[in-house]
Formats: C-alpha cells, sequence, structure tokens
C-alpha cells in the first residue's frame, strides 16, 4: 500500500522548484506529497522556501538512476511527477519503475524518440498493470493535444460532422530554461534528428494515414488574415495528436479517418506579417544547421543556460501563449477555438500543466477514461484536466 499520494521528483531542479511551490499554493491540504531529490541540503532548501506551512513535508533522497531506490519510491506513491531530463538520459527507470508497479507518471519532455522508445519497451505493461504513464503535459503537447480534443468532442457532444483538418496558430513570448535545451541537445548527438521527423512516430498500430508534411516556408492562412511561419514545436506537438487520434480509433471518440492536424506561428497580416514570416523561417533553418554539426552544439551550450537554469521572475511572469485552432468538418463546415495561457509558456504555464495533470490522476481517478498504457493528455486525462486547466486560469473556448 501506498503511504503518499504524489512525489515530485527532480524538485530542487528549475522547473521542480516551481512545480513544488505550485502545490504548495494549490494542493488541498489532505494531499501527501513529498519532495525527491539527489541533494538533501537543497531539498531541505527547496522546502524551506515553500513557507512555514510546509514545514513538515517529507523530504526523499533519491537517485534516479539507482534502480533499487526508484523501485521503493514508486511503490510508496500513487503518483509520479518528473521534472528530471534530459528523459532520455535519465527518465527511463522511474517510467519503467511505475509501468510495471502499475503507478499513474506525468512529465514534460518534448523528446518524441525517447517516448517511441518506451512505448515499445513499456507500454504494454503498463497497459497490463493499470498505470497512465502520460509524457507531454506541458507547452508541449498540452495545448496543442487537448485543443484538438475539445474541438472533436465539441462536434461529437452536439451530434456535428466529424473533424477534417485543424490548423493551430501560435503566438508566444518566454524564455528558454537550460533543460529544454539540453534535451534539444541530446537528441541531436544520438542521431534522432531523421527519427523525429516521422510523421507517425507516435502512432498506435493500425492503418497509417497521409499527413502533411511539416511547415518549411511562409504561408499565408486566408481563414485568419495572416501569415504564418514555421512553428518549432510542430514536429513534437503534430506527433502527439496523432498518437491520440489513433489510440481513440475504433471506438466512440475516434475522430476519424479523414482527421488532420497541422501547427505554424503566426506573424501577421500585411509586409509586415510576411517578413516577420520569412525571418523565422530563416532563423530556424540557421538554428537546425547549427545544432546538426558538433561545433554549433558546442557553441549553444556556452551560450544558452545551463541545466537548473532558466528565465529570471520579470520575464516568467511577463510571457504568455495564444491558440487560434481553425478547423473544417468533413461535411464543409468550420469551427474555431483558442486557447490562452498567462506567463511564460515553458516555464510558468508548462508549470501548471503540469501539476494540474498530476492532480487530475490523484483526485480525479474516477472520473477519467478508463485506459492504461503509455498514453497523451487528452486520452489519459480528458474531460477533468480541461475543466482542471480552466478552474486553474487558462481559457479554452469553443465558436462556431
Amino acid at each position: 500500500m501506498s503511504d503518499l499520494d504524489l512525489v515530485v521528483v527532480g524538485a530542487t531542479g528549475f522547473t521542480g522548484r516551481q512545480a513544488a511551490a505550485y502545490l504548495a499554493a494549490h494542493a488541498p491540504p489532505e494531499l501527501r506529497w513529498a519532495l525527491v531529490g539527489r541533494n538533501e541540503a537543497r531539498l531541505l532548501a527547496v522546502r524551506d522556501g515553500l513557507g512555514p506551512a510546509q514545514a513538515g513535508r517529507e523530504c526523499l533522497v533519491v537517485d534516479t538512476q539507482d534502480e533499487a531506490a526508484v523501485e521503493a519510491l514508486v511503490a510508496r506513491t500513487r503518483v509520479v511527477l518528473t521534472t528530471v531530463g534530459p528523459y532520455a538520459q535519465y527518465g527511463e527507470p522511474l517510467l519503467a519503475a511505475c509501468a510495471r508497479q502499475g503507478r499513474h507518471y506525468v512529465d514534460i519532455t518534448g523528446e518524441t524518440p525517447w517516448v517511441a522508445r518506451m512505448i515499445e519497451r513499456h507500454h504494454a505493461t503498463a497497459l497490463e498493470s493499470g498505470a497512465r504513464i502520460v509524457p507531454f503535459c506541458g507547452f508541449d503537447s498540452v495545448p496543442s493535444d487537448l485543443g484538438a480534443w475539445m474541438l472533436a468532442e465539441h462536434q461529437r457532444q452536439r451530434g456535428g460532422a466529424a473533424l477534417a483538418e485543424v490548423l493551430a496558430l501560435f503566438r508566444a513570448r518566454g524564455g528558454f530554461n537550460g533543460g529544454t535545451l539540453a534535451s534539444a541537445l541530446g537528441m541531436m548527438e544520438r542521431g534522432d534528428g531523421r527519427t523525429v521527423a516521422r510523421p507517425d512516430l507516435l502512432n498506435a498500430p493500425g492503418p497509417i494515414g497521409t499527413y502533411p508534411r511539416d511547415q518549411r516556408g511562409a504561408v499565408y492562412v486566408a481563414e485568419a488574415s495572416t501569415w504564418s511561419a514555421p512553428f518549432f514545436m510542430e514536429a513534437v506537438n503534430t506527433r502527439v495528436v496523432r498518437r491520440t487520434a489513433s489510440l481513440l480509433a475504433g471506438g466512440p471518440e475516434d475522430p476519424g479517418p479523414a482527421f488532420r492536424y497541422r501547427e505554424a506561428m503566426r506573424t501577421g497580416p500585411g509586409l509586415s506579417g510576411n517578413l516577420l514570416a520569412q525571418t523565422l523561417t530563416l532563423s530556424l533553418g540557421a538554428f537546425a544547421v547549427l545544432m546538426s554539426g558538433a561545433w554549433g552544439r558546442g557553441l549553444v551550450r556556452r551560450l544558452a543556460p545551463a541545466p537548473g537554469e532558466g528565465p529570471d521572475e520579470q520575464t516568467m511572469d511577463r510571457g504568455f501563449f495564444r491558440v487560434d485552432l481553425l478547423a473544417r468538418t468533413v461535411d464543409g463546415g468550420s469551427l474555431r477555438g483558442r486557447i490562452e495561457g498567462q506567463g511564460d509558456p515553458g516555464n510558468r504555464c508548462t508549470v501548471r500543466m503540469l501539476c494540474e495533470a498530476a492532480l487530475c490522476l490523484c483526485l480525479d481517478e474516477a472520473a477519467l477514461p478508463p485506459r492504461a498504457g503509455i498514453l497523451t493528455p487528452a486520452t489519459a486525462l480528458a474531460g477533468p484536466y480541461l475543466a482542471r486547466l480552466r478552474a486553474a486560469g487558462m481559457r479554452f473556448e469553443v465558436s462556431g
């Protein structure tokens, strides 16, 4: 029997500290949760920084590469929240232990090749044990995955036509933290560049459809009167949405074989919008070239924040994101949605999404879809998670 509801693994890192603070402010008093890290002094410092109400919060010293220690930790809890990345380097022992023991798991990885390997190795085990393994519970890829699901569910609830296509147009302002960049650098060093490009990388077994190619240049979107540029997270988010569609295939929430999902960065109308789209396209291309060589990655490492570091408080407070969802239905109709979050998308908003996903698994389990395995935010958490994010101040709406 577990004596804890939730553990925050990596609580002394940049994102882990924010997650601990969020839970201290928003978790119900009866929730049994603990801080986990490798260094006791740093754990105690994080706990002390949460205020006197958290003075008795348990701190557990665990090395996530020590399999015996990880197994013992997982045995004590119902849900594992982990911010310890890069996940391809540090994540598998925790995920595998949760899959074996039937414990639920959330993370904020954007490392699709690693998740593809975890699906191959541990999905069947988690399916058998009843574990809900839910990666991608941050800015990549909750707005994309839950947004597309929200539109499809809206149509299903009102008996409308199935979706044929969703285009998500992003606007965002924020900063990078060192852990995110370390994950991207690690993927390139492992030679995962071509794997990332596979359009069906995360799909469940079944027929493979034809997918639109990731956007490569400036494109005018007439329905929104705006130019658009390639979105640097498209290769992650689209694969997650496609996994959701493939997991739902054949069931009552099946979006149908015609469903397609795309993403881009909104740059605005007119000449200025076109120039910005062209500039962003060239910048992303230059960054890809830089990351493809060892010398370029070394330069990025020297200039970028180190793991455990990130933007200052003012930058995180002033950040935001907005997603406009433009959908077509199979009968020629149209539908729109909007998602908004206040705060740095990769930090403030990501922490909110991650912690609310963990709280959803802790507190709303009876209302969740009866699924297990390596899932997606939409297939694992669905409506209860959407309700939590709305209550936490994020905007999710449908019109048309």
